[in-house]
């Protein structure tokens, strides 16, 4: 069962992209489309992209050079809209100081998209047989995708953290989601890296992966679909406390500086 192209193979590979596209449906039909559009597309447009590279791997007729250059478009958009989206998770969480979010998603995102033009340019640049410089700059565009990915997100929670910024149940699901992918993924890719592993070993990571990505998708699903626990009326838990320290009116007010210093930047 854990082997390539069985029924458990072709299920994670397909299964989670299907349930991907649905939720873009579900986005869009249930109006909240206006609230995390970059998300929709990426919902939209990413999945088709892996359902495409399943049916070249599965039909005799493609070639493995047609294959790798179905992913290399796959990984090229799928990575652009990730970036994007984590852009609107910035602009979402710092909407109360317009400047800082509007700066911030412009970073990520122009960051992002330079990373993988870098990326791409030196897969391209790459000495060796076409099919396998096609194969190491897909491997090295994925790689490429998840450190900076993984790097961003890990940034934001943090600089979250520090100005005690209040996550939204949207922001925080999709976050998380990509969280968990790109620290799986990094993870087995530093193992395949660094163990002399089997045919065998290096599929059972690519299980791992695939359901991992499996796993994200639901986790998409439970926060912007799943029902909400309100908050217990005079609970007294440290959670109903609000914040006392003089520290947190500071941070408020660094952060307000930033917003008024990007604002008298922006419009000289």
């Amino acid at each position: 069962m854990l082997q390539a192209h069985s029924l458990l193979w072709n299920y994670l590979w397909v299964a989670p992209n299907l349930f991907l596209f649905l939720l873009g449906l579900l986005i869009w039909r249930r109006g909240l489309n206006r609230q995390i559009p970059a998300f929709l597309a990426f919902a939209l447009l990413s999945s088709p992209g892996q359902l495409s590279l399943y049916m070249a791997d599965i039909l005799p007729s493609v070639s493995a050079g047609t294959f790798w250059r179905i992913d290399w478009v796959s990984l090229t958009l799928e990575a652009l809209l990730k970036f994007f989206v984590i852009g609107e998770i910035f602009s979402r969480v710092f909407s109360p100081y317009p400047s800082v979010s509007k700066i911030g998603k412009y970073i990520v995102s122009g960051v992002g998209a330079l990373l993988v033009l870098i990326a791409g340019l030196v897969a391209g640049l790459s000495p060796g047989d076409s099919t396998f410089r096609l194969i190491s700059g897909a491997h090295l565009l994925e790689l490429t995708m998840f450190m900076v990915q993984c790097g961003l997100i890990v940034f934001l929670f943090i600089f979250a953290s520090y100005f005690r910024m209040p996550w939204d149940r949207f922001s925080f699901g999709i976050l998380l989601g990509f969280g968990v992918a790109s620290c799986v993924h990094l993870a087995t890719w530093a193992t395949m890296t660094n163990l002399d592993l089997s045919i065998h070993q290096r599929t059972l990571l690519d299980f791992v992966n695939m359901a991992t990505f499996h796993a994200t998708v639901l986790i998409w699903y439970y926060y912007l679909f799943g029902r909400k626990i309100p908050p217990k009326d005079g609970a007294g838990g440290r959670g109903s406390q609000p914040p006392s320290s003089g520290s947190v009116t500071d941070l408020e007010e660094s952060l307000h500086e930033w917003n008024r210093e990007l604002e008298r930047l922006i419009h000289q």
